[in-house]
């Protein structure tokens, strides 16, 4: 596998081709897990926990088993117990006896919206029915929903058995303090008493949730003979598969999993919900049994990210320096460990080359949905804080914003607080690309305010498999085991198409499922194009090796004698002979006399993902009256490696970008005082809509990763670091008053505004 260096080589890499799927989708006709049908299958629906926090003391689902319809009905006893083992199999590790639980309650339901127990029956009408006819009696408990109060000493606990791990002696007191993480270089205390201007201030986020349109849904469905067909949407249908397996003590290789088209996830489809559920009503039931989530259901039971205190404080030099960077982050997990605050700690200063760093982060239990990945999970957070109070230090020092970031940029060789060296990065480049813009010195008007904050993701690689099969004409079949978010098929037969040297239309690419191709993890870190990519390159360098045989076997040479050049077989010079070019279909043609198909398949785990940059400049205008902040213009630069379909990445920047934007003025969750969600649903969840933004200028900065044959990095989950820093930066600018909370809604914005105060 070779590096190419050279972009001016690549014909097929760097274009904008039609996405494969793209016709279908937006014609309605691709097959969603809520459009898939099986032959006599039921309806199959969840009951819900109206309390943040009880004790279930019974339930007694008679009735709604003798209600005519009803087929099967399950609770937790139904399901096995699970040991508190860990395993790295969605985006992050997971611990089985918490997803357990998570599944269906047992004991205790922690949130409103905790499944306690579920029907399928054959129509949504007898399943409603049947729902209410379960009754649950419980003792409602006391309940804490911020993260703060969480901690304290006198808070309800959760867990009984959730002893705070990182702590030395281990504590004997029961708490909602599942670990504390601390990382750190230099001496932060010299660093401090070095520094000649000191900034700093605490920060709060919301709980946001992804927001993608498509709800959870699935369809399973068990033979007689104990085999087991999941449909799902989901961005890891292997992930399903172990899930399931583990979760419910079904043999791995009983369980098939086939992916269907997926209408978002960001991360939130990294784990399962209802997957468990649908396979156990199946096996009770003897049919298929299907579940989708209402949008009301998806806000209450499943995984937003965290809400979160960030306290930051930074020191720096007169000559702009930064000598000394200092944070406690305090993160929301909800109702189970395992909150985003490690990667929100490694990226958060990450951008800087610091030489005294020291930060402490907790993972908090509360009485909310566990939460799940949100694109960069846990650095937008961090970013968020950091990024605002590296703006304080160039106010301080009469800096240009900027030029204190180029002044303390992480370059080649900069060591991160998390122990890793970087090798060829981009973040230099992506501020000269940034203050290079026009809009960095457009002008402004009254009430406006511009801002800037950059953001860092370290981007993963990981298991991938990947096929490439020639077709008796000669076209070509890539089939992968990564479900399709961004574009990744185009990019696969993208890729595919560059080393075979033909037009990508003649590569059709396909989502394998879990039987027809090798473990594949989730489509999740920013790690498909890289990874996946890598596998589909190595397939396709070996097709072409057998390509050549064949070519040799024709032309009664040596292989040695043959290359392959502009998808075609041709004689590797003149002692070669004067044979004239074989294209690939004239060999695909001739396969069956030279040895049959022709195809390769290679699985590997992809390693040196190279991390990502990116910086984004927003103008924004206050109404003083209201409080209404409106973006009026918006940058996006990032180092993208190399776009392999520029389009594609552009409409990433632009995604990650307006999703930043609803979180820093619009998105939260909002509870009342019982604990329950009040704004579950797009009516009072309000996330951007076109006509709140304008047109997003995304930026490719393109410094390859040489550890890729085509330079990729990662790029989703970039551009959803920057944003909150940046619009919290523009509002300063804006009004002259830092906002210290998300989201910047108009009521607090007016209200910092009638103080004169942040």
């Amino acid at each position: 596998m070779t590096f190419i260096g050279n972009k001016s080589d690549l014909r097929v890499v760097g274009t904008r081709p039609v996405r494969p799927d793209g016709v279908e989708k937006v014609t309605g006709r691709a097959t969603y897990g809520a459009d898939f049908r099986l032959p006599g299958q039921l309806v199959g629906k969840i009951l819900r926990s109206p309390h943040a926090h009880a004790r279930i003391v019974k339930i007694d689902t008679s009735k709604a088993e003798a209600l005519p319809g009803v087929k099967a009905v399950m609770t937790a006893a139904d399901l096995p117990d699970i040991d508190p083992t860990e395993a790295f199999v969605g985006e992050g590790a997971t611990n089985f006896r918490d997803q357990s639980l998570n599944i269906m309650a047992r004991g205790k339901a922690l949130y409103e919206g905790h499944a306690v127990a579920a029907v399928a029956a054959t129509s949504n009408s007898i399943a409603d029915a049947a729902l209410a006819l379960i009754e649950v009696t419980y003792e409602v408990l006391p309940h804490v929903i911020d993260v703060e109060a969480a901690m304290a000493p006198d808070a309800p606990v959760l867990d009984e058995q959730m002893f705070t791990a990182g702590v030395d002696p281990k504590p004997t007191t029961p708490s909602n303090i599942a670990k504390k993480i601390v990382l750190k270089s230099g001496d932060i205390d010299a660093g401090f008493a070095s520094a000649d201007v000191i900034a700093e201030g605490r920060y709060v986020t919301a709980a946001v949730h992804q927001a993608y349109i498509e709800p959870h849904a699935c369809i399973a469905a068990i033979t007689t003979d104990g085999q087991c067909t999941v449909y799902a949407s989901s961005q890891g249908h292997f992930m399903i598969r172990a899930f399931c397996s583990k979760l419910l003590g079904i043999e791995l290789s009983n369980i098939r999993v086939i992916p269907m088209e997926i209408g978002g996830g960001f991360g939130g489809k990294t784990i399962i919900y209802l997957e468990p559920v649908a396979l156990t009503l199946a096996r009770k039931a003897g049919r298929p049994v299907k579940i989708v989530m209402s949008r009301d259901e998806v806000f209450r039971a499943s995984g937003p990210t965290s809400g979160a205190v960030v306290e930051v404080k930074m020191g720096a030099k007169k000559d702009g320096t930064i000598v000394a960077a200092q944070a406690v982050m305090k993160y929301q997990a909800g109702a189970f460990q395992g909150s985003p605050v490690q990667p929100g700690l490694m990226c958060a200063f990450a951008m800087y080359n610091i030489a005294n760093v020291h930060e402490t982060g907790y993972d908090v239990l509360s009485n909310r949905p566990k939460v799940a990945a949100y694109r960069a999970p846990g650095a937008p957070i961090s970013s968020y804080a950091v990024e605002q109070v590296v703006d304080d230090l160039a106010r301080q020092l009469g800096m240009d914003a900027i030029t204190i970031r180029e002044k303390n940029a992480a370059k080649a060789g900069t060591k991160t607080v998390y122990g890793v060296t970087f090798p060829d990065i981009g973040y230099e480049q992506v501020l000269a690309a940034a203050k290079a813009h026009p809009h960095w010195s457009a002008p402004l008007g009254p009430n406006q305010g511009r801002g800037i904050a950059t953001g860092f993701w370290f981007n993963i690689g990981g298991e991938s498999s990947a096929s490439v099969f020639i077709n008796e004409d000669g076209s070509v079949n890539v089939v992968s085991g990564s479900p399709d978010i961004g574009g990744s098929r185009a990019s696969m037969a993208m890729m595919a198409a560059e080393v075979l040297g033909i037009p990508v239309d003649n590569v059709r690419p396909i989502i394998g499922d879990t039987a027809s191709i090798g473990f594949t993890n989730v489509t999740g870190g920013s790690r498909v194009t890289y990874a996946t990519g890598m596998a589909t390159v190595q397939a396709t360098e070996k097709v072409i090796e057998q390509l050549k045989q064949r070519a040799a076997m024709i032309w009664d040479i040596s292989p040695d004698a043959v290359d392959w050049k502009d998808g075609q077989a041709v004689p590797a010079g003149a002692n070669a002979g004067g044979f004239d070019p074989l294209p690939l279909a004239a060999i695909a043609a001739k396969a069956a006399k030279t040895g049959g198909p022709i195809g390769a398949e290679i699985s590997i785990n992809a390693q040196g993902a190279g991390p990502g940059f990116g910086a984004h400049i927003c103008d924004v205008e206050v109404d003083r009256e209201t409080g209404q902040t409106t973006i009026l213009r918006y940058t996006a630069v990032q180092d993208v490696g190399r776009a392999i379909h520029p389009a594609y990445v552009e409409g990433q920047i632009q995604g990650g970008a307006v999703q930043g934007i609803g979180w820093a003025l619009n998105e939260e969750y909002i509870y009342d005082k019982n604990g329950r969600m009040d704004n579950s649903g797009f009516l009072d969840y309000r996330v951007p809509v076109a006509s709140d933004l304008p047109m997003i200028d995304a930026v490719l900065v393109e410094v390859p990763n040489t550890r890729h044959p085509f330079g990729v990095r990662g790029v989703g989950e970039v551009p959803i670091v920057p944003p909150m820093g940046a619009i919290g930066n523009a509002v300063r600018d804006a009004i002259g008053i830092r906002l210290h909370s998300l989201p910047m809604s108009p009521p607090k914005v007016r209200a910092a505004l009638d103080a004169g105060q942040g």
